[in-house]
């Protein structure tokens, strides 16, 4: 003999009553309710919850240059992948002066859906201009960034989402496994390999397009020439946190890659202003002075040992070390005046407004 219960999705459940339960149904109806009640309506991670409900507005910005056939195929994906998260969202294209018609194609997407927007530069300006106008323009409390060649996917979206759900500030990828040609993926791995040990920060990929960042430091980056490399630095030494994902990287569908040399040394000299205006800029004297001083002492031996040669009787004609000495006392008290000229130009432009509020009551 069976007794039918109702389950909470409104249908019969015939399993057998068990004959230790009594011959009371009440509680027995309560028990497999609550069962059924938990099997059915498991309640989903809270790590999941978090990345769906943390933020309320999502930004994407796209910077792209001459890339006309990527567009659409990306649109539709950035939809696909967004869906899910069940939150407000606007895509920004930023045309960095494109010379084929990306920004008609743009167009036609804007016309069409309203959640998508662009802006375009009159010239080629470089993908630092680009995200700067876009870090300006956007208007969600979240900011992701990706490139348009296709090679970003935008089904990492949600996975970015989630890890700054754990309370970072900054969320970079980390192309693990690359699709790129042998100089550009071997070349990169050197560039984030010296990045990393100048800049202390231990992640693998300082230049992976596809970032997320909490709008507050969105609204504290400046981006100029190369700069855009460094970001993750940037944010660093800002005061906000920083980790990374692996993300999944797609070999290129269409057109030619940007990369040339030129990029790569232009890096490197934009990575030594990167180091000196986070970590100098407001106190030069550490840098100038310390390498005044280091250049001082050394002029200082030189000529000291010199000296002691010249008491004991030895000519110091012919000694070009002479020289040496003298040039380095001389370029150690100009490296010294310049960090104690800075130090006094710094002293005097102080504005509170260049300093980051987190929080006031």
């Amino acid at each position: 003999m069976s007794d039918k219960y109702i389950n909470d999705a409104g249908s019969a459940d015939d399993s057998p009553r068990r004959e230790d339960e009594g011959s009371s149904g009440k509680g027995n109806y309560r028990k497999s309710f609550h069962y059924r009640r938990r099997k059915y309506f498991k309640p989903k991670p809270v790590q999941e919850q978090e990345a769906r409900h943390s933020f309320k507005k999502l930004s994407i910005i796209i910077p792209l240059f001459n890339e006309e056939e990527s567009i659409n195929p990306l649109s539709h994906e950035i939809r696909k992948a967004v869906r899910p998260l069940n939150m407000a969202y606007e895509v920004i294209f930023v045309d960095d002066g494109s010379r084929d018609k990306s920004l008609k194609v743009i167009k036609d997407i804007v016309r069409q859906d309203k959640r998508f927007r662009f802006l375009s530069f009159q010239k080629n300006y470089g993908k630092s201009a680009a995200l700067q106008v876009g870090f300006k323009n956007a208007t969600g409390d979240v900011v992701v960034t990706m490139d348009a060649d296709l090679q970003d996917d935008p089904a990492e979206i949600p996975n970015l989402l989630k890890k700054m759900a754990e309370g970072y500030d900054l969320v970079s990828g980390w192309k693990k496994v690359r699709h790129d040609p042998f100089i550009k993926k071997h070349s990169s791995r050197f560039f984030n390999y010296v990045t990393r040990i100048l800049s202390g920060i231990k992640i693998h990929d300082f230049n992976c397009g596809l970032k997320s960042y909490k709008k507050e430091v969105t609204d504290t980056l400046r981006v100029y020439g190369e700069l855009h490399r460094y970001l993750p630095v940037l944010a660093k030494w800002n005061g906000f946190t920083i980790s990374e994902i692996p993300v999944k990287h797609h070999p290129r569908r269409y057109g030619k890659t940007k990369f040339g040399i030129s990029r790569f040394f232009k890096g490197f000299i934009d990575l030594v202003t990167v180091i000196f205006s986070t970590r100098y800029i407001k106190r030069p004297m550490h840098f100038f002075g310390f390498f005044g001083v280091i250049a001082f002492l050394a002029g200082i031996i030189v000529n000291g040992y010199l000296t002691y040669l010249w008491i004991t009787g030895e000519s110091l004609s012919n000694r070009p070390m002479l020289f040496l000495g003298m040039l380095l006392i001389i370029v150690g008290i100009q490296l010294f005046s310049v960090g104690l000229l800075g130090e006094m130009v710094v002293h005097n432009s102080i504005d509170e407004r260049e300093y980051i509020i987190k929080d006031k009551g």
